[in-house]
């Protein structure tokens, strides 16, 4: 698998040399060729230039986070366990806040972080989620979610970034 990404790496896990070599197995476990160890994921974080769209979204109360994200990234297709690891990660970031804004990137981020896979997925789902803090709520066109079906070998991607000024 390649990561053809507009930015540099901050950390990479397993290591990333040239890609990652690795066998996905039924149950989604990884098996890493370069070190013979299994992985349930691998991660990946940098920074990047990304002009992200932030012009739909929602604008979500700091203490309604949780319930936002698990209501949310189910309808987009993340199983609990998923859901639950993504929650773990942003909500003590989030939760905080007054409010937060909150979008679910689509092209702005898969253009600037492109994946190819072989073999070739069956269906993949990357989710995406950008937030910005906000002091007080305001008033934002709400953003069109499609739900996500999996078919076949499936390659689920999910993180998040921050707009902090």
């Amino acid at each position: 698998m390649n990561l053809e990404l507009k930015g540099d790496f901050l950390v990479t896990y397993p290591d990333y040399v040239d890609g990652w070599k690795v066998t996905a197995k039924p149950d989604g476990t990884l098996l890493n060729h370069r070190d013979g160890l299994e992985y349930s994921y691998l991660f990946w974080e940098a920074i990047t230039e990304n002009e992200f769209d932030m012009s739909k979204g929602f604008v979500v109360a700091g203490k309604d986070t949780k319930d936002f994200l698990q209501e949310q990234l189910s309808y987009l297709g993340l199983t609990p366990k998923e859901y639950n690891e993504f929650i773990v990660y942003w909500l003590p970031l989030m939760q905080d806040n007054p409010y937060n804004l909150i979008t679910f990137q689509g092209e702005s981020y898969t253009d600037s972080a492109k994946l190819s896979i072989f073999p070739e997925p069956d269906s993949m789902l990357r989710v995406f989620m950008v937030y910005k803090p906000l002091d007080h709520w305001f008033d934002i066109e709400e953003q069109k979610l499609q739900a996500f079906e999996r078919t076949g070998f499936s390659v689920i991607e999910w993180g998040g970034g921050s707009i902090l000024k």
